[in-house]
């Protein structure tokens, strides 16, 4: 075992994020680290990593006690950490963010640029990731920005790397490639420890397991000795019922149509992101779209809610209303709500209270006067709370404290307060736990039940197949495969996604 927590206690303002945690990881295997957002998780990995140095019990690396006082001791004695919270500055580019803190310098102590640029170029053709090394990281998408966060980690060439929801944002293509690095990695004799939610995927990777619950160590053993409803059962200490949709009937009117829509690149000479785009929703229809990252699925819906007018041509039709966006609150005004794949950054304000965020898209509905009606507010909130099971002590908690799970419904819930007759959905489910999930899938199919359209974007294939009633596969901006569910498989959505010439 390269390395051992033993006994880990770690409170935040007198609460216990983990308490008596006992668990150990072997040298040269991937241990899977699973649990519900939550059960403390991500809190531990921050004590492996040194981002925090204040908790009880002791730490063994390589059977030597240890006390990290910061990320730096932690990466100097061979810990690296892939954050489930990308940790770039978006400002700076994809080289300075990789070499920021290690800089390398020529023999007269300046920045030696070319010997930066090349070793980057290196690490992004490992990656599969084609960028140039000084495009900058807020132009990237969330997805190409989780590679540069893996490129980071392999830079330092550590003995044990921690993967906190490393494949949360990329596709199955780019999650094939980080599998043969970390086989890579393995054979050079490196530990990975390993946080998914995707227990699919760790049956791929991963040799053993531990549990958290409730930030207490529950269990842990060889993965292949364990079956995945036994896995689930002990991660939430529950029985799990995944969510299946009765056979839908939809209206015969398209209550969204899209025809010959196209997005042109905002720089020059570049192809066109959207091309030609054409699809229809009706009402109570679920419409998932797949693709490999770069494929379009985003802007697609980011176009659909007006967020790129200058560039947008062709028509978009909401019950047999031609619309013209000029900016997203055009798009809320004829119903749309979004989504977006960017929780932190785009859905929602940290700093603000569960209430604040929750109602921040009504306002005007909730004025008395000309103040906010706090007592409407507090209605509106606790009612939502209520019916997306939104887990909070306080109506007034900042939603920084939340998990990820109960984030997302708070995002989810802002919107559904401005009662859309479209909700566009883009990675819902990223980063959040089997529990939540499947909370969420049922949210999304009541909400379909009772007469809205929801496109649903996801990189998970199996999440598209459960939820869609109808699938479109997108790539290189175009859509190239339409397919009823029941005629869907996993091999003709990737044939689709992969091939523009697929039949």
């Amino acid at each position: 075992m390269i390395l051992q927590v033993q006994n880990i206690t770690k409170r935040f303002s007198g609460i216990a994020a983990l308490e008596n945690v006992n668990l150990a990881f072997a040298k040269g295997k991937v241990t899977a680290v699973l649990g519900e957002n939550g059960a403390g998780k991500s809190t531990l990995m921050k004590i492996l990593s040194g981002v925090y140095s204040d908790y009880d019990g002791q730490i063994l690396y390589k059977n030597q006690p240890i006390h990290f006082v910061n990320t730096k001791a932690a990466q100097n004695a061979g810990i690296a950490i892939i954050h489930q919270e990308l940790n770039l500055i978006p400002y700076l580019s994809i080289q300075e963010n990789i070499f920021l803190g290690r800089e390398l310098t020529n023999s007269w102590g300046v920045l030696d640029k070319k010997a930066m640029f090349d070793k980057t170029s290196e690490l992004l053709k490992t990656l599969k990731l084609s960028l140039n090394p000084n495009s900058l990281v807020a132009d990237l998408k969330i997805g190409q920005q989780q590679i540069i966060e893996i490129a980071k980690a392999l830079l330092l060439d550590s003995e044990v790397i921690i993967m906190d929801e490393p494949t949360s944002a990329i596709s199955d293509a780019e999650v094939e490639v980080l599998f043969n690095i970390i086989n890579d990695l393995l054979i050079s004799g490196k530990t990975i420890i390993y946080i998914s939610h995707k227990l699919d995927e760790l049956r791929k990777i991963a040799h053993n397991y531990v549990i958290l619950r409730d930030g207490k160590s529950i269990d842990s053993g060889e993965l292949k000795d364990m079956s995945h409803d036994a896995l689930i059962a002990k991660m939430v200490g529950r029985e799990i019922k995944m969510m299946q949709r009765n056979v839908p009937t939809f209206s015969e009117n398209y209550l969204l149509k899209v025809e010959n829509l196209s997005l042109k690149s905002p720089h020059k000479n570049k192809d066109s992101i959207l091309k030609d785009i054409d699809f229809h929703l009706k009402k109570g229809e679920i419409l998932g779209i797949c693709g490999l990252m770069g494929a379009g699925r985003t802007e697609l819906l980011e176009t659909l809610f007006g967020l790129h007018p200058q560039n947008t041509t062709g028509n978009i039709t909401i019950n047999e209303v031609v619309c013209q966006f000029k900016n997203p609150a055009d798009a809320i005004k004829s119903g749309l709500a979004f989504v977006t794949e960017d929780r932190k950054h785009e859905g929602l304000i940290l700093g603000m209270t569960v209430r604040e965020n929750l109602t921040i898209t009504t306002l005007k509905d909730l004025e008395k006067g000309l103040f906010v009606d706090k007592k409407s507010e507090e209605n509106l909130t606790e009612n939502y709370i209520k019916t997306l099971n939104i887990k909070t002590s306080t109506q007034k908690q900042l939603v920084q404290n939340l998990s990820g799970g109960n984030q997302q419904k708070i995002v989810l819930a802002k919107w559904l307060a401005t009662k859309p007759q479209i909700l566009l959905l883009d990675e819902p489910t990223r980063g959040v736990d089997i529990g939540a999930k499947n909370e969420i899938y049922k949210t999304i199919v009541q909400l379909a039940d009772e007469g809205l359209g929801i496109i649903v974007v996801s990189s998970e294939l199996p999440e598209i197949m459960l939820l869609a009633d109808r699938i479109l596969v997108m790539a290189e901006g175009k859509i190239t495969a339409e397919m009823r569910k029941e005629d869907a498989t996993e091999d003709k959505i990737l044939k689709a996604a992969i091939s523009l010439n697929y039949e």
